[in-house]
C-alpha cells in the first residue's frame, strides 16, 4: 500500500519527501529571506574560527579585522543563496580563497561554500556549483605549492599533498550529497504532481457520477411530472377526480426527486459518508414500471435480474430509467418492452419501444445517452442505441455481473 513502509526498504519521507516538504516548496516558489538560517551559519562561522585559531596559533595567522570581515562576508552572502544562487555561489567562494590565501587558520568559513553549492545544485545550477568546487580545490592547491613562499604567513611551507586528496574529498562529499538531494527533490516533486493530478482525477470522476446522478433523477422524474401536469390542465375543468389524481402524482413524484436529489447533495456535504438510504436497484423495476405507467406508458418485463454488485445494480437501474425517460419525452409510442437476460457472465439489459420519434433528438438527448455509456464503460459494459430496423428505438445493454478489477 501507498501509505504503509514497505519491508526492508526505505522509510515513507525518503519516497516521498519529509513532512515540512510542502511548506519548503511554497517558500520556494515565492522565495523568502533565510535570517535565522543565515544568522546561525554566520555565528557558528565566527565562534568556530575563533576557537580553530587557538588550536593552530603559530602554524597560521592569527585573525585580525581583515579575516573578521572576510568571515562576515561568507556568511552574509549565503543571505541571497535562494535568489542568486550563482552570484552567492561564487562569491563565498572567492571570499574563502583570500582567506585561506592571507594565511588565516583553516576552520568552518569552508561550511559556507558547502551550503551555498549545496543551495546552487538544488536549485539547477549545477555547472556553477561544480565550477566553484574546482576553483577552491584549484586556488587552494596554488597557495598551499606555489605561492606560500610570497603569501603570509612567513616561513610558512609548501602544504603536504595528503591536504589536498582531503580537500578534493571533501568537495566530491559535498556535491555528491547536493545532487543526491536534488535528485530526491526532483522525484518528491514528480510525485507531489502525480498525487495531485491522481486527486483532480478522482474530483472528475466524482464530479461525473454526481452530474450522471442528477441527470437521471430528475430527467425521469420531471418528465412525469411533465406529462401528469399536462393530463391535470386538460382535465381540470371537464374531469375534476382525474385531475387530482394527476395532482397528487405531481406531489409523490417531486417529493422521492427532491429525497433523492437530497441524498446525492449529502455525499457532497459528508464525504466519504456512508448513504443513508440503499442505493436503487433492479427490485425497484416494478415502481418503475408504476411511474411509467402514471405517465402513460405501458411497460412489460420478461426476464427475471439476477443478484448483482451494488454498482452493477444502480448502473443497471439507471439504464432502465433513462431509456424509459426517453421513451416518455421522445417517442411517440405508448408502449415499451424491458427484456432482461443474464449469460456467459453478463447481463443483457434491452429496451424497446415502437416509435414514431416525436422530435429530431429521437432515442433522447445527448448527455443521457452519454450518461448510460460512462455507467456502462465503467464497469467494463457497452451500450448500443439506435432506431430498430422495424421502427421505434432499442436500447441495448451488456453489463458484466462481476466489475472488472480496475474499476
Amino acid at each position: 500500500m501507498d501509505e504503509q513502509r514497505v519491508r526492508g526498504g526505505p522509510p515513507q519521507w525518503w519516497r516521498h519527501g519529509p513532512p515540512w516538504w510542502d511548506r519548503w516548496e511554497e517558500g520556494e516558489r515565492a522565495p523568502r529571506w533565510p535570517w535565522r538560517s543565515t544568522a546561525v551559519v554566520t555565528a557558528f562561522v565566527l565562534a568556530g574560527s575563533h576557537f580553530a585559531a587557538h588550536g593552530q596559533q603559530g602554524e597560521r595567522a592569527d585573525l585580525d579585522p581583515f579575516a573578521r570581515v572576510l568571515l562576515l562576508v561568507a556568511g552574509v552572502l549565503l543571505l541571497w543563496r535562494k535568489r542568486y544562487p550563482v552570484a552567492v555561489v561564487f562569491g563565498t567562494t572567492g571570499a574563502v580563497l583570500v582567506y585561506l590565501g592571507a594565511g588565516y587558520p583553516y576552520g568552518p568559513v569552508l561550511f559556507t561554500v558547502a551550503l551555498a553549492c549545496f543551495s546552487a545544485i538544488v536549485a539547477g545550477h549545477r555547472w556553477a556549483a561544480w565550477g566553484a568546487m574546482a576553483e577552491l580545490w584549484a586556488g587552494h592547491v596554488l597557495v598551499g605549492h606555489w605561492l606560500y613562499a610570497w603569501l603570509p604567513p612567513s616561513g610558512d611551507s609548501a602544504a603536504p599533498w595528503g591536504e589536498e586528496i582531503v580537500v578534493a574529498t571533501w568537495v566530491v562529499a559535498v556535491a555528491a550529497v547536493s545532487e543526491l538531494f536534488r535528485v530526491r527533490r526532483e522525484q518528491w516533486a514528480r510525485e507531489r504532481a502525480e498525487r495531485a493530478e491522481a486527486a483532480r482525477r478522482r474530483a472528475d470522476e466524482e464530479r461525473l457520477r454526481i452530474a450522471r446522478e442528477l441527470h437521471d433523477v430528475l430527467a425521469h422524474s420531471i418528465s412525469v411530472i411533465n406529462v401528469q401536469a399536462g393530463v391535470g390542465l386538460a382535465l381540470l375543468d371537464t374531469d375534476p377526480e382525474q385531475a387530482r389524481t394527476a395532482l397528487t402524482t405531481i406531489k409523490d413524484k417531486s417529493k422521492e426527486a427532491l429525497g433523492e436529489v437530497r441524498q446525492v447533495l449529502d455525499t457532497l456535504r459528508a464525504p466519504g459518508a456512508a448513504p443513508r438510504a440503499p442505493a436503487p436497484g433492479l427490485d425497484r423495476l416494478p415502481e418503475l414500471v408504476e411511474q411509467a405507467a402514471s405517465a402513460g406508458l405501458t411497460v412489460d418485463v420478461e426476464g427475471e435480474p439476477p443478484r448483482l454488485a451494488p454498482g452493477t445494480d444502480l448502473a443497471a437501474f439507471r439504464i432502465v430509467q433513462e431509456a424509459l425517460t426517453n421513451v416518455v419525452r421522445h417517442s411517440g409510442s405508448r408502449h415499451a418492452r424491458v427484456h432482461l437476460a443474464h449469460e456467459a457472465g453478463v447481463l443483457r439489459l434491452r429496451v424497446d419501444d415502437d416509435g414514431p420519434a416525436t422530435g429530431t433528438d429521437a432515442g433522447g438527448s445527448g448527455n443521457g445517452l452519454a450518461g448510460m455509456r460512462e455507467r456502462a464503460a465503467a464497469l467494463g459494459g457497452t451500450i448500443e442505441a439506435g432506431p430498430r430496423p422495424d421502427g421505434g428505438f432499442r436500447v441495448l445493454a451488456v453489463l458484466p455481473l462481476t466489475p472488472s478489477a480496475d474499476t
